[in-house]
């Protein structure tokens, strides 16, 4: 029996989604699809520096499925680099991390997605006391095993 499938944590979306060669029409090119979750583990491998044991557990999956994931990914982009491809970033199942803020003086709480930087005021009552509350675990639905599989995105992204 095959192994249950787990989201992939990433910590946002990349800020463009198709790069290409210069100078020629994205309609003359072929396409090279990289997953959101290929993106993911590129830049905690190559461009965080981490160590495949790290960026797994960061990823939420286990050394061999990161492993796997950086292989293919780093294929896909000499692929599309060496035979002058548009590389187009968008996919995979993956899960947002998020963080929690609380406002102490409203006790309004509430989620933002982690790459956003951290909220001014408090959406309810406009105050600038807020506070990160204790209980972010960090993920979207976070809290431990088997929890927050609903907020798993699969297909586009």
């Amino acid at each position: 029996m095959p192994r249950p499938f787990k989201c992939r944590r990433v910590c946002g979306l990349p800020r463009a989604a198709y790069f290409k060669p210069a100078g020629i029409p994205v309609f003359a090119l072929e396409q090279v699809n990289l997953t959101v979750d290929e993106f993911e583990a590129i830049r905690l491998a190559d461009l965080e520096g981490l160590y495949q044991e790290e960026a797994s557990k960061r990823m939420n999956i286990s050394r061999q499925t990161f492993g796997n994931i950086i292989e293919s990914a780093h294929k896909k982009i000499a692929d599309a680099i060496v035979n002058a491809k548009v590389l187009k970033i968008e996919g995979g199942a993956v899960q947002m991390m998020q963080r929690y803020f609380l406002c102490p003086d409203c006790t309004n709480e509430w989620v933002i997605p982690y790459d956003t930087g951290g909220p001014v005021e408090c959406p309810k009552c406009q105050g600038k006391n807020i506070r990160e509350a204790l209980q972010d675990h960090g993920w979207a639905g976070g809290g431990g095993p088997g929890k927050g599989r609903g907020m798993c995105r699969r297909g586009r992204i």
